[in-house]
């Protein structure tokens, strides 16, 4: 092949997210448009030295497939120039990321700080694995201005642990005001924005989380999850991973790669259509409460539009009536179907209290304001007036 006729690698500045997301991660990928699936476990080497130096590198492409596969690190390779991140390193779930962050930076007599408004699964690793490895946790409400700086024990906090929006009530988090916070490192879940609905980086945040299994993969075929920053902080965590183990297949990398290069067009009908839905429902005098960034009524608004591209996909509210009610609800969707998880293509429905969150206690779940009644709706791609109709009629059931 001639020069001149050779695949372009080289990024092309000053273009748009929803441009980057189609050419990102195409370094290693030859001519191919597709990802390609480097199907193998293991790579052979000629000599005992190339052996050697492949085991003692940092994060091989072609050594063993628990330290780099060139499929994975074509799919992290998309995600750090999304993020705006010197690199990224994929997981075997989001849960496989959280805990690798945890785990790897923090140590016995450590402290961290973290938000209530959790996803439950973080939230139960910070409650139970860490205090068995002598690490303390104090949580804070996160919508509170200097919460976060507040809790600092300074040369002690080795980590601040942030979600925004949070699961399920779409709290959101001040990104400048907790990537100003000196000493501790800082690590934020960002799976309900994605990428293009904000970019945590910016903002001087170190670490960046997601569930990519979520809206990032968007088919519901993929379970991986994403550490995204700086080149020193991920060499220090890749080492980590080794150990812990919890590396990504490049089978799911395969398909949340193929996800990545749909996300724009994928987030912006999801959000739309949250939008409508969210207006809908604030004015149905069936729901009791409605959360949704893109409304006005919500009470960081203003944040909202200060920190995010695009408002997402998910809706949440609460069924007037209570559990029987939310379950009603839940049960008689058409168009939705009850399943937990979100950002796919299907519009979902989803109980905290009794999925997601089940193993938060009463006053726990008080605490980040889930509700018996309340139900969470992840947009999917379906024309957005059936969506609409949908929910509406199942209201009207949950009522009956």
């Amino acid at each position: 092949m001639a020069d001149d006729d050779a695949p372009r690698t080289d990024p092309v500045p000053d273009l748009a997210p929803e441009t980057r997301a189609i050419l990102a991660g195409r370094a290693s990928n030859q001519n191919a448009l597709a990802p390609i699936l480097w199907a193998t476990s293991a790579f052979t080497y000629d000599s005992v030295a190339e052996g050697r130096a492949l085991a003692t590198g940092v994060a091989p492409e072609r050594f063993y497939s628990r330290y780099g596969n060139p499929t994975v690190n074509a799919f992290e390779e998309a995600i750090a120039d999304l993020e705006g991140a010197e690199t990224c390193r994929a997981f075997a779930s989001g849960m496989g990321a959280i805990s690798a962050v945890v785990l790897g930076l923090c140590s016995k007599g450590d402290h961290l700080v973290a938000q209530r408004q959790l996803y439950a699964g973080t939230q139960l690793l910070l409650q139970t694995a860490c205090p068995r490895f002598g690490i303390d946790v104090t949580f804070v409400d996160g919508t509170q201005p200097g919460a976060f700086a507040e809790a600092v024990q300074p040369g002690r906090t080795m980590l601040v642990v942030a979600e925004t929006p949070a699961n399920p009530y779409l709290d959101l988090v001040d990104l400048d005001e907790l990537g100003a916070i000196e000493g501790p490192m800082t690590m934020v879940d960002s799976t309900f924005a994605t990428p293009l609905g904000q970019q945590p980086i910016a903002h001087g945040v170190d670490l960046v989380v997601h569930s990519a299994t979520k809206a990032i993969a968007g088919h519901n075929d993929a379970t991986i999850g994403v550490v995204s920053g700086s080149a020193e902080l991920l060499g220090w965590l890749w080492s980590f991973a080794v150990l812990h183990g919890a590396n990504a297949s490049p089978f799911d990398a395969l398909n949340a790669h193929r996800g990545v290069r749909t996300l724009a067009v994928r987030l912006a009908q999801q959000s739309a259509t949250a939008q409508q839905l969210a207006e809908f429902l604030e004015g149905c005098p069936l729901v009791d409460r409605v959360s949704y960034p893109g409304l006005e009524s919500h009470p960081q608004h203003d944040l909202a539009r200060r920190q995010m591209r695009l408002m997402g996909g998910l809706v949440t509210f609460d069924v007037a009536g209570g559990l029987d009610a939310g379950a009603r609800f839940v049960e008689t969707t058409r168009v939705a179907r009850a399943a937990s998880t979100l950002g796919g293509p299907e519009t979902l429905v989803t109980h905290p209290a009794s999925t997601t969150h089940v193993n938060l206690t009463a006053e726990e779940l008080a605490d980040v304001g889930i509700g018996p009644g309340t139900v969470r709706v992840s947009c999917g791609l379906e024309h957005t007036d059936d969506v609409v109709a949908d929910i509406s009629g199942a209201l009207e059931a949950s009522a009956a």
